[in-house]
């Protein structure tokens, strides 16, 4: 079984973790890749003004934001709230100050509009 354990998140244990590009101002530190029906879990960190574009749930989505904000077209999140999105579900993501969140996805979103570099 591979090593899962990330210690002290809540506590900025991520801050010592390496990341690597995900979206153009996001970046990923992964937990556990996908594999076969396995789901993905994964810190994301926005810097500053970064968004990931509007997708769809293809599976269910639960986040947990750890540090700063993140926001979607419903609401803004601080730190400690929990958002969680049901498979076929629409929507952008971004955060105005820059956030870190866990993230466990069922299945890999699909990207439906790719924002203008």
């Amino acid at each position: 079984m591979a090593e899962t354990t990330r210690a002290a998140l809540t506590a900025g244990g991520w801050k010592d973790l390496a990341f690597e590009p995900f979206r153009p101002g996001v970046t990923l530190h992964w937990i556990t890749r996908f594999a076969g029906d396995q789901p993905g879990v994964a810190l994301l960190k926005y810097e500053p003004g970064a968004a990931v574009p509007r997708h769809r749930h293809e599976g269910l989505e639960t986040i947990l934001v750890l540090d700063g904000t993140q926001s979607d077209e419903t609401g803004d999140y601080p730190a400690g709230s929990l958002v969680v999105n049901a498979t076929g579900t629409e929507h952008s993501v971004w955060s105005t100050d820059g956030c870190v969140v866990l993230i466990q996805w069922d299945r890999p979103v699909l990207i439906l509009e790719e924002t203008a570099s």
